[in-house]
């Protein structure tokens, strides 16, 4: 067998066993026997630098160094997607391709949109070029640094061109892996998985390239009628034949509802998945209803980009400012450049404490990667670093930014342990009237505020003496006599609130909303509250004691008590009023739940509601320690981890059973 003959075998089992291996996950072969014919490959490309080949799988490795990367003008324009961002908008997208194309059901193709780098490939038996896609109309030639991914065939069993197009991106995994080396070598971290596959496609050595073990998902096979090929789904599936790696996570459905539920599990499913994605692709699978359906100059109305809420993003630190809360707790918050985050402005954040700051290494003047907790909070997940920036290292402040009192560190946090600091009493105040408290309307923070500083509420038994004040109130800014009016209807109806809200409105250290309502279906009055013992609130589920030495202390407290009793002439119910099913007998006193998909005869709220009042924990995600799942239509993950834990699992008719006896 001459050099030749041996190259050209040998590039054939290569290809081979990266296909096995980067495609199928199911590799025939142990790595030695691999290792051994690589070096084999390249020790005879080396004799023979005539047999060169960009497609070769010696070229897996990089190793090619160019100038700079020449422009490709594609052969048919890369164009981008529409975007959707909530459910109308896919069913105006619906509409009207069956108004174009009179279906009654549309079949559609779902499938992921990879946030990476969109390329496409063309083909002539072997790789010709692969090209990123630009401004649409002209790319850029990466072919050098494309080939180093193992996944992609380097050569196709055909005898006419073909043209494929679809994303090169980096795992979560490898993006970690990645920033930890370059954090030990004092480089720069990448700020998410997209900027470091686009920054690894763009290097000029491939052998960088080759290092960043880039993966890619192969999408849309641009000229499939050339093969006869009608449907999208089809097509997919035919790429697969030919080795290309294609998401196995896609799916055909039928309609918009069956889209529309797609993504409910899908945005589930997110967090799991081993790479990003920002949003959903929706294609009509029919391909001979494109040119009917038709194109703008930018994108295909025949398709569709539902975009997730984003979940990171780059903002500065401009400054660190310190809160007082109504306990006296300090907390640093972060201000930073105005940024949009999954739908709105975000310009501060949480810090939580001296520890938080410290681990993330936060300072100001530094770039940090920014994203809201559940899609509801904002959170500052992680800190780049910038070289240049001279201002000091974080330091927690010793004093109160208030009154000035020294602070106290207990445990983690720091407190001002001052009771006349005025910044915790505006803090107790806004907490008293907050939805989950007593939930008086129109009372926000900005009211509270300004009342406070007008001196017509000193303390929470002032909110209802509001009405003394009323003509004085009229004549500030932004007060009309309906508005007033408004409120003191507002305040006046507080005070027939279950006792509940009356304990989370305390403000007591410790016990929130859960907890107010725990101890109201216990005790039923807040004077049988008062006066329970520690041992005894020691004694009930979920009351440690912390808790119940920090309702002792607070009921024990003199001035405590004078204001409890100055509610109560002010005319504020001191009795539950909720649902009390406690003494029933249910599966799910003392049990932690979890509950899932759609229920067709609660809300998840009222589910929860009444699961609490039954003495059951209703938590938001499955663990070890979850007793129960409560699965409705749809249930998503949550059910499927539920079975691999062995967690007894309820659906709606079983627990309407116990409910309803």
């Amino acid at each position: 067998m001459t050099d030749k003959e041996r190259i050209l075998e040998l590039r054939d089992t290569l290809n081979k066993y990266n296909y096995e291996y980067y495609v199928l996950d199911n590799p025939s072969v142990d790595d030695s026997v691999y290792d051994t014919l690589m070096q084999e490959l390249i020790m005879l490309e080396s004799k023979n630098p005539d047999m060169y080949s960009q497609t070769s799988p010696s070229q897996r490795v990089g190793g090619v160094v160019v100038d700079e990367f020449k422009k490709i003008t594609h052969k048919r324009s890369m164009l981008s997607l529409a975007n959707a961002f909530n459910e109308d908008d896919l069913r105006d997208f619906d509409k009207k391709i069956r108004e174009i194309t009179g279906l009654e059901t549309v079949r559609y193709m779902c499938e992921m949109k990879i946030d990476g780098l969109a390329m496409t490939l063309v083909y002539d038996g072997d790789l010709q070029y692969a090209a990123t896609r630009g401004d649409g109309i002209t790319g850029e030639d990466v072919t050098t640094n494309v080939i180093t991914i193992k996944s992609i065939p380097s050569s196709v069993k055909l005898d006419k061109e073909l043209e494929v197009r679809g994303e090169v991106y980096m795992s979560k995994a490898t993006l970690d892996a990645l920033n930890e080396e370059r954090r030990q070598n004092k480089e720069s971290t990448f700020a998410n998985a997209r900027n470091a596959a686009a920054g690894s496609i763009r290097q000029l050595d491939s052998s960088i390239a080759a290092k960043r073990n880039l993966e890619a998902y192969w999408y849309y096979f641009v000229n499939a009628s050339d093969f006869g090929i009608r449907y999208h789904s089809d097509a997919l599936n035919y790429l697969e034949t030919l080795g290309f790696r294609t998401n196995p996570e896609r799916r055909l459905v039928y309609g918009i509802d069956a889209v529309i539920d797609y993504i409910a599990e899908y945005t589930e499913k997110r967090p799991k998945l081993a790479y990003d994605i920002d949003g959903i692709v929706i294609k009509v699978d029919d391909m001979s209803l494109y040119d009917e359906i038709g194109y703008t100059a930018k994108t295909p109305r025949w398709a569709i980009a539902y975009k997730f809420p984003p979940e990171e993003v780059v903002t500065k630190l401009v400054d660190i400012i310190y809160t007082v809360g109504r306990t006296g707790k300090i907390t640093p918050n972060a201000v930073l450049t105005p940024v949009r985050v999954a739908g709105s402005l975000v310009q501060r954040a949480t810090l939580h404490n001296e520890d938080f700051v410290n681990e993330k290494h936060l300072r100001v003047g530094d770039d940090v990667v920014l994203r809201k907790a559940g899609d509801v909070i904002p959170e500052v997940v992680r800190t780049i670093p910038d070289p240049l920036n001279t201002n000091p290292e974080f330091e927690m402040i010793t004093k109160c930014p208030v009154c000035g009192e020294p602070l106290t560190k207990i445990d983690a946090m720091h407190f001002c342990l001052n009771p006349h600091c005025e910044a915790r009493k505006i803090e107790g105040i806004i907490h008293f009237a907050e939805r989950n408290a007593m939930d008086i309307d129109g009372m926000g923070e900005k009211v509270v505020e300004q009342f406070f500083n007008q001196g017509f509420i000193r303390n929470i038994t002032d909110i209802y003496k509001l009405s003394r004040y009323r003509d004085e109130i009229i004549s500030l800014d932004g007060w009309q006599s309906k508005s007033i009016d408004n409120l003191l209807t507002g305040i006046e109806n507080s005070k027939h609130n279950s006792v509940e809200r009356l304990i989370n409105g305390l403000g007591i250290k410790e016990c929130g909303e859960k907890m107010s309502k725990m101890l109201a279906r216990k005790y039923h009055t807040l004077d049988d509250l008062m006066n329970a013992s520690e041992e005894e609130l020691e004694s009930l589920t979920d009351v440690g004691p912390v808790l119940a030495q920090s309702l002792v202390d607070y009921f024990s407290d003199e001035s405590n008590r004078a204001m409890i009793e100055e509610l109560r002439e002010l005319g504020l119910n001191f009795e539950y009023q909720g649902l009390d099913n406690s003494a029933s007998e249910t599966p799910f006193s003392g049990k932690t739940i979890v509950l899932t998909g759609t229920l067709s005869s609660y809300g998840r709220k009222e589910a929860t509601e009444l699961l609490e009042s039954y003495g059951a924990k209703v938590t938001g995600s499955v663990s070890k320690v979850t007793d129960i799942v409560i699965a409705g239509v749809d249930p998503g993950s949550k059910l499927d981890k539920a079975r691999e834990l062995g967690i007894q699992v309820m659906d709606e008719e079983e627990f309407l059973s116990y409910i309803n006896k």
